[in-house]
């Protein structure tokens, strides 16, 4: 997508896509992917046609009927001849950036008819966040699934990007964007929490069934959705301590919700589940996780049994893997009906289940809903100017959409980079940079944008056998770059002088149509070990095996001699233009002006005619006297 049209439909969606009005932030972006027209849902949300994508088809799920929303039957599909890396551009609507919330919905249900669920990763902004394995859950497969997460972002779009594993050909349903409090969800951790993405693997309500965004009509003002926590909750323990599972809601509105800068809602403490028991009540859940990373879990607890009025009637420690991680005394914290919430991190877990225990101390345990999230850093990305100068290349070289040149050409970095595209970290291990560009016979018809001289830490380029034109960039010869490959294309012009100044062992600029004097310092590649291959430029001189250069050339095209030359000769062919120009008007003028004669032309004129008048009667007088034999004289005045 050019800089221009991505522009154009950043303005068009500003004027399109809906505003949480409720919501302090006033931004939600939803895109209905693979939609083709706008609609608005049970809700009241309206969703924007697909847009902002970078390739793909479009489909329909192959039992529409089973799914309630417009959203869930519509999806966009990217198969391999899209490229293996395909992106969502999404604009944030925020200047400056900020804290964001994105939730995906992703289905197969067969669309294909090839009964085989694709393998993929998704990523935000270069870090993967979610992957995708066939065979899914046949659940998942057959009604979809919603995933969502947090993340920090200071750019006016987010990359959303789908990488083909295998031939498989990834699948979005819809994307929505919401901005969030910055400060939101705030941990004590190595880094500031801007450096990491918090991916949603379980998020629930207690005592109540799923509801929020997209499920029913109450209110959150960042879009999350809670499930049922009957959907984590290992009853059979509780049972075999002898507890009763009881779920108790608020008999009045509940107080510190709401508030900045999480904003739990209020529903989320008007229900609770409580375990109790002769012998103390058990509450246990159990959260399905990946192993190797860390996880944090947020609590949220509000005493909302009006038996209990005073500190120390309900005590319960909350385990976490076997760890005892704190006790808690909800009215001890904040009295009754009043929100309390906590959080603490998992590090390191090495199984795939996360374990949640609330043990009685006294009374029964109490809570009101958990959530858990993976603590995924965010990866390394390209840097800015090299991310600038590989988008003008793709425009530039017009990069085939086969190819995938789509987010950042570098990140993630346990996928591959783009294409022919080889990166690596810098020194110090704080960004990205593009070091290969391998495009060698790709049917190129381009030409190389200015741009690249951005790719400071470029070793090898090769663009050979394709039918790209236009000069060789002045600036190309970065001191980093060591091979050089422009061999059989159509490139014109001479060759630049900034390729003296690099590290160069081998160039091959063979079979071109460039011309004019090659610079000496080029040609002692080959004498000092490299390699150097010229041949095939018929305009080329100066050097040993091509024929010497005519005055009109020198190392950066026509020689200075031949410029003045040139020159003179263009002003004496401009002289003698003007000349003949002024001639030409000078006798348009005159000709121009009426044909009667002057004043004194006609009386020299009339003079003239009396003489001749006079002279002719003398003749014919003196035939008439000269026939009587004299001749008359005459007094001529």
């Amino acid at each position: 997508m050019s800089l221009l049209s991505l522009f154009l439909l950043i303005i068009l969606s500003l004027l399109q896509f809906s505003l949480s009005l409720s919501s302090p932030f006033n931004y939600s972006l939803h895109i209905d992917c693979g939609g083709l027209v706008n609609t608005t849902d049970a809700f009241r949300t309206t969703w924007l046609s697909d847009a902002f994508y970078s390739g793909g088809a479009t489909s329909v799920v192959s039992e529409p009927l089973l799914f309630l929303h417009q959203q869930e039957k519509t999806l966009r599909h990217f198969p391999i001849s899209s490229g293996k890396k395909n992106c969502y551009s999404v604009p944030t609507g925020v200047a400056g950036g900020g804290r964001y919330f994105l939730r995906t919905f992703t289905v197969y249900d067969n669309f294909d008819g090839k009964s085989h669920s694709p393998s993929f990763d998704v990523s935000v902004e270069g870090t993967i966040v979610f992957s995708w394995r066939s065979p899914w859950p046949e659940s998942v497969a057959r009604s979809g699934a919603y995933s969502d997460l947090f993340f920090h972002h200071n750019e006016p779009v987010v990359d959303v990007c789908f990488y083909s594993i295998a031939t498989d050909s990834p699948v979005i349903g819809s994307l929505q964007l919401t901005q969030i409090e910055p400060n939101a969800y705030q941990f004590e951790y190595a880094k500031n929490s801007s450096n990491y993405i918090l991916v949603n693997y379980g998020r629930f309500s207690s005592g109540s069934d799923q509801w929020g965004p997209g499920f029913t009509n109450d209110t959150d003002f960042f879009s999350r959705s809670w499930q049922s926590d009957a959907e984590f909750r290992l009853t059979s323990v509780s049972i075999a301590n002898g507890a009763t599972i009881k779920s108790i809601s608020a008999g009045k509105p509940i107080a510190n919700v709401e508030t900045n800068p999480n904003y739990f809602p209020e529903k989320l403490y008007q229900t609770a589940i409580t375990a109790e028991g002769n012998g103390g009540g058990i509450l246990e859940y159990e959260l399905p996780v990946d192993a190797k990373m860390d996880y944090l879990l947020w609590f949220h607890f509000a005493e909302i049994d009006a038996g209990v009025s005073k500190i120390g009637q309900r005590v319960f420690d909350v385990t976490v893997n076997g760890d005892n991680v704190s006790r808690v005394d909800v009215f001890k914290e904040v009295g009754g009906f009043a929100a309390y919430d906590w959080s603490y991190v998992v590090k390191n877990l090495s199984s795939t289940t996360l374990n949640v225990r609330l043990e009685s101390v006294v009374g029964a345990p109490i809570i009101c809903g958990l959530e858990n999230y993976a603590i995924v850093p965010v990866d390394l990305k390209t840097i800015p100017d090299q991310v600038i100068a590989m988008k003008a290349l793709k425009e530039s070289l017009r990069v085939p959409d086969r190819m995938g040149w789509n987010g950042d050409p570098c990140a993630p970095t346990n996928w591959d980079a783009w294409e022919g595209v080889t990166c690596h970290p810098t020194k110090d291990e704080t960004a990205l940079v593009v070091s290969q560009i391998d495009l060698g016979s790709q049917g190129l018809k381009g030409y190389i944008s200015d741009k690249i001289v951005l790719l400071t830490n470029l070793v090898s380029l090769n663009l050979s056998s394709n039918s790209l034109g236009g000069n060789i960039p002045s600036g190309l010869g970065q001191n980093s770059l060591v091979k050089l490959d422009l061999s059989n294309n159509k490139f014109t012009g001479y060759i630049p002088d900034s390729l003296t100044s690099s590290s160069l062992q081998l160039v091959l600029l063979n079979g071109n149509l460039l011309e004019g004097q090659v610079p000496e310092d080029i040609y002692s590649i080959g004498v000092h070990g490299g390699a150097i291959d010229l041949s095939g430029n018929k305009g080329l001189c100066g050097v040993p095996s091509l024929p010497d250069c005519s005055l009109l050339w020198g190392e950066n095209g026509l020689s200075k001699g031949a410029k003045i030359g040139i020159g003179v000769a263009s002003l004496v062919i401009l002289s003698a233009l003007i000349t003949g120009i002024y001639f030409c008007l000078k006798w348009k003028h005159r000709n121009d002006y009426d044909f009667g004669l002057p004043h004194e032309l006609t009386a020299l004129a009339a003079k003239r005619n009396r003489y001749h008048r006079q002279k002719s009667l003398m003749d014919l007088e003196m035939e008439r006297q000269h026939a009587k034999g004299f001749i008359p004289t005459y007094n001529v005045s």
